[in-house]
């Protein structure tokens, strides 16, 4: 299936690893040209020198800490500076940290929600004029199951990947006659770094091995598996494309049947 991305620009975010690397990956092989963020300015570097030799493409890098205001502005704005142009944001970061109501700081809860939520909104907001002015675009912010069914000891993450897909869902019927696509996807139990921080982070809280956390977690995925990064990816890539050019204001899992609900 020809993507039709071979003359678009897309930025993503936290891609020097996990699944914001993945879907960079999977972006450069179908011809586009990117822009990669995140807050590891040797690794990302590295990652950008990677992709260039494998896929050809154009690529720059942009270290920033999206947590502090004002840093996705200079991210959208380096990569238009460089490109000309952006069609296409993913908008990604590492999770906040593991922990319940009652552990957690009113500085855990002003760190995360910059983390997740404010750069996602500054991100759009400095994309979007961009994406108008072509008559195109899509912004894929990725979430988490937690979004859509709570899991235990993440309340950050439970309560602001909701929030980021209220605003994204709203977002999309705002920008619809612009041209432009909004979605969020919802990664489940994936091979990623995160997955065993967090495996470990619950270890320690309930004085198991993380081995038994993940044992715990394969058993109650369907598939009886972790996801691979770049099966989120190949959707990732499906929903910048021209082909899901239909298809806006959606939550799409990636989580091998694990959620339960009906939507």
């Amino acid at each position: 299936m020809n993507l039709g991305l071979e003359d678009k620009v897309a930025l993503v975010c936290g891609s020097s690893r996990g699944l914001g690397r993945a879907v960079a990956d999977e972006l450069a092989a179908e011809g586009a040209s990117l822009a990669l963020c995140s807050r590891d300015a040797d690794r990302l570097a590295a990652t950008a020198r990677e992709l260039e030799q494998a896929t050809g493409a154009e690529v720059l890098s942009v270290a920033a800490d999206l947590t502090i205001a004002g840093e996705p502005t200079r991210v959208v704005q380096t990569c238009l500076e460089h490109f000309g142009r952006l069609d296409i944001l993913v908008a990604n970061t590492g999770g906040p940290p593991a922990g319940t109501h009652e552990t957690l700081r009113p500085a855990d809860w002003n760190q995360a929600t910059g983390l997740l939520l404010s750069s996602t909104v500054e991100l759009a907001t400095n994309a979007l004029p961009a994406m108008k002015s072509r008559g195109w675009g899509r912004i894929l912010a990725v979430t988490s199951v937690a979004a859509r069914q709570p899991v235990d000891n993440l309340m950050l993450s439970n309560s602001l990947r909701a929030a980021v897909t209220g605003f994204a869902e709203t977002l999309a019927r705002e920008v619809a006659k612009d041209g432009i696509t909004v979605n969020t996807i919802l990664p489940g139990y994936t091979r990623t770094e995160r997955v065993t921080e967090l495996n470990e982070a619950n270890a320690t809280r309930e004085g198991v091995e993380p081995a038994e956390i993940q044992a715990r977690l394969e058993a109650e995925i369907p598939l009886g598996r972790l996801a691979e990064p770049r099966e989120f990816a190949a959707l990732a890539a499906f929903l910048v494309s021209e082909r899901a050019g239909y298809i806006t204001g959606g939550a799409f899992p990636v989580d091998g049947g694990w959620l339960r609900g009906l939507f």
